[in-house]
């Protein structure tokens, strides 16, 4: 029963830790405390800032949606995805998620105007966004033709952390389906998490190997 338990235990933790970012299936409450001032073409930009969950830590997101519309102080309960799962509002579009993902990243990392890279994310997904005349006169256009290529060519390991807030229909408390959003979560670095792995292994091959010569445990596991 001992050993039973912790195998089970060892090998929960290895395949969660394997599958984070790609597979997320949680679900959390989204606050919108409100935008953080970036505008252009007359509505609010990157960055939108959220409590999730119960942190009473500001996060900022970036939405991808510009059809739906939120306020100040709505909450809903969003689903958690990878960026590349195929589980968001637009489905399985995932050259455009991608695209979205690695201008994402060009905003943080300071190489993208944020309201330019919003309203280029917007574009990818929204007819509406992709013939407002701010796209153009932003360079929005540019944006989405030149990381529409990149995305062609980038690995999925580019998109290592990047997830999606997609919304639950129905949880809001005003109006109709709320926004998609992006984020960025943690993710343990390669070296990590091979030194995780390589642990977990050898721990269950010490496990099995001192199971076949009858010994036992040093340390008492209650259970």
């Amino acid at each position: 029963m001992r050993h039973s338990r912790l195998f089970t235990a060892l090998f929960l933790s290895l395949a969660t830790l394997i599958f984070t970012g790609t597979a997320l299936a949680d679900s959390v409450n989204l606050s919108l405390i409100g935008p953080g001032g970036n505008n252009g073409g007359g509505v609010y930009t990157y960055p939108y800032n959220f409590y999730i969950g119960n942190s009473t830590t500001p996060t900022p997101l970036i939405c991808d949606t510009f059809d739906n519309e939120v306020i100040p102080g709505e909450h809903w309960t969003a689903n958690v995805y990878g960026l590349l799962s195929g589980q968001g509002l637009f489905g399985n579009k995932l050259l455009d998620y991608k695209a979205a993902g690695l201008i994402f990243e060009g905003i943080l990392a300071g190489n993208i105007n944020p309201t330019a890279g919003n309203w280029a994310i917007w574009g990818l997904f929204s007819s509406n966004a992709a013939t407002n005349p701010y796209f153009l006169s932003s360079g929005a256009a540019g944006i989405d033709g030149q990381y529409l290529l990149s995305a062609v060519f980038a690995p999925d390991s580019a998109f290592n952390g990047l997830v999606l807030y997609t919304p639950i229909a129905g949880t809001q408390s005003w109006g109709g389906t709320p926004q998609e959003y992006i984020g960025r979560v943690a993710a343990p670095e390669p070296s990590e998490l091979s030194m995780f792995i390589t642990t977990l292994f050898v721990a269950l091959g010490g496990i099995v190997y001192a199971k076949k010569l009858g010994l036992k445990p040093v340390i008492s596991m209650k259970g």
